[in-house]
């Protein structure tokens, strides 16, 4: 992954069209080899996940040009690159797996972020309904030594529906609910990188098959 972090790190310098457009070929070739690693990574999670074994790498990379439209940030360029392994690809509101790749911000994720509220609503109910099966998930110590937190934005209240003294009521706040596990450059280079990942993510399915049993209800 050399040449997808040494790209970043150049476009995290110039972040505009015009170096953009002169360093196309660049770009190309950190783009390529972004998704060979996305290639590998899938047939490696659709071991253990068959909803997923036959995504394509297009399907699943984010584009790196930002919709500048509602933001103060108008540089053109993400500096990062990133794909969301899911059945449906990157547009998917299943519960999947990301890969970030950002030089010193890199990171394997999973879970759901900015859910429409209907996905929300019936990952509350199950949250509400099944909240044990979920902490013997999230408090399994193998995950939590690649997991230690469940992350998102919070209300500051629990909300309608559901009792404040309710078991549950820290993790019902949750307006997105994934994990995310750190990784540095070094690792990001190491020739274990895809399979460190695909152990990462192996981790991470029963996550996501607690949070898309109850996504899947929608699409009943």
């Amino acid at each position: 992954m050399n040449k997808v972090l040494n790209f970043l790190s150049l476009l995290t310098e110039n972040n505009n069209r015009e170096w953009f457009n002169n360093n196309k070929e660049l770009y190309k070739e950190a783009l390529g080899e972004y998704e060979v690693a996305v290639e590998q990574l899938i047939a490696a999670v659709g071991q253990f996940d068959e909803q997923v074994r036959f995504l394509s790498p297009k399907e699943c990379i984010f584009r790196i040009y930002k919709d500048t439209r509602f933001s103060k940030n108008k540089e053109p360029y993400k500096t990062n690159m990133g794909a969301y392994i899911a059945r449906g690809g990157r547009k998917s509101r299943f519960s999947g797996y990301y890969i970030h790749v950002e030089p010193g911000k890199s990171f394997f994720s999973g879970g759901i972020y900015c859910p429409e509220p209907a996905v929300l609503y019936r990952v509350r109910e199950d949250i509400d309904l099944y909240y044990d099966d979920l902490l013997a998930i999230v408090n399994k110590p193998s995950f939590k030594a690649y997991f230690p937190e469940l992350l998102g934005e919070k209300l500051k209240t629990t909300p309608k529906g559901y009792a404040k003294d309710n078991p549950a009521a820290e993790i019902l706040k949750h307006k997105d609910l994934y994990v995310a596990r750190m990784v540095g450059n070094n690792e990001v280079l190491s020739s274990s990188y895809i399979a460190e990942a695909a152990t990462t993510f192996k981790e991470l399915k029963p996550f996501n098959d607690f949070l898309n049993r109850a996504i899947e209800d929608l699409n009943g």
